[in-house]
């Protein structure tokens, strides 16, 4: 725990935008997307970007698993791992969030960093993908996703877990101590994970995609020690023990589409003090800035809009299902593809399962299209 008394929010917003804006570089410099990633094994047989991927969310569960050993973060409290667990809501939103990423040619994250490098159809998309991601947050999109599918869920609290990570299953089901299960699934998982990503020469060799993986899934971690650990402390007016600074009120990682949501409602309603700058919304700014240093230092800075009215249709289109889909699946690609899986969360897997099921779907039925035209 910090400092009683301390206001600590200045430092984990300013430790967010900080991990933020290497993930934007990192991300930039290696042409990190996993809608990309997807698309180059659907499209021409190529592995790399998604071994890159996977290597990043090895490096994120091993090492969010060493902070939850070492006693500095409890994820017991994330939002991915709550007792309950709204499984339809996982789904579906994983399926919509993976057309719409799809469609859109990107992901939240990828098209925070196109916004860097001076896309202005990013920008459009970002905007529309925040306001139909505040829409279901506490909006029209909210009252159908509270009314159809969040009741769909089972709640594992009922059933005697505290939550609904894969070491809190296994630990209540063998009777194994906590820090022996978190071990026995994380490593398992890890080194799997690992064997897939280094068994191919091609990868091993590939030097940027190597560190990036590792970069990546290591910023995540430091995410969670900025929110988690840092950022956890005694209330300088209330005196309660609080984490600063989270939209959640708790725990958190890097994750985009919420986060764009708040960041929209506050830019709207800035002059209400009950509004603050926060982890999740430093943290898109910071993607940006950091993918903006990118493009200005490696001279790949372009301004860039949109190519075609059917392309603009498609953006738009993708960017309503990223931002319905993100908030229900709670998390995109990063939010669940690499913060909520380095939780072990069950529901993370569930939520990223229909992210790849959406978006490979949507990448055959598009190829498919081409073919027939």
């Amino acid at each position: 725990m910090s400092a009683p008394g301390a206001d600590l929010a200045p430092l984990v917003v300013g430790g967010g935008f900080a991990v933020a804006a290497v993930f934007g570089w990192v991300a930039a410099r290696t042409n990190f997307c996993t809608m990309g990633a997807l698309s180059d094994v659907v499209n021409m047989g190529h592995w790399g970007r998604l071994r890159m991927w996977v290597l990043a969310v090895a490096v994120a569960i091993v090492g969010t698993s060493v902070l939850v050993h070492l006693g500095w973060i409890d994820l017991s409290r994330a939002v991915t791992r709550r007792p309950n667990l709204p499984w339809l809501s996982l789904l579906v939103g994983g399926l919509l969030f993976g057309v719409g990423m799809t469609l859109a040619g990107g992901c939240a994250n990828k098209n925070l960093i196109r916004l860097g490098g001076g896309s202005v159809r990013s920008l459009v998309v970002l905007v529309f993908m925040a306001v139909a991601s505040y829409m279901t947050l506490k909006g029209l999109f909210g009252s159908w996703r509270a009314a159809w599918l969040d009741p769909v869920s089972i709640n594992l609290g009922e059933r005697g877990f505290p939550d609904q990570g894969l070491p809190t299953l296994l630990a209540r089901g063998s009777g194994l101590g906590a820090g022996i299960a978190l071990w026995a699934v994380s490593a398992p998982v890890a080194l799997g994970l690992l064997w897939f990503v280094f068994k191919d020469a091609r990868f091993r060799a590939n030097r940027a995609q190597v560190l990036g993986g590792v970069a990546l899934g290591a910023l995540v971690v430091a995410g969670w020690y900025v929110s988690g650990h840092l950022g956890y402390g005694e209330h300088p007016e209330t005196l309660e023990t609080v984490f600063f600074a989270t939209n959640s009120r708790t725990v958190e990682s890097l994750s985009f589409v919420g986060p764009l949501a708040y960041g929209l409602e506050l830019l709207m309603l800035w002059t209400d003090s009950s509004l603050h700058m926060s982890f999740g919304i430093a943290s898109v700014l910071g993607v940006v800035v950091g993918s903006a240093a990118y493009a200005l230092a490696s001279g790949s800075f372009r301004w860039e809009g949109f190519a075609s009215v059917a392309d603009l249709r498609a953006q738009l289109g993708g960017a309503l299902l990223m931002g319905f889909g993100g908030v229900t699946a709670l998390g995109c690609t990063i939010g669940q593809g690499l913060s909520g899986l380095s939780t072990l969360a069950l529901g993370s897997f569930i939520a990223v399962a229909g992210i790849v099921a959406g978006s490979l779907a949507t990448l055959n039925y598009i190829l498919w299209k081409a073919e027939r035209e």
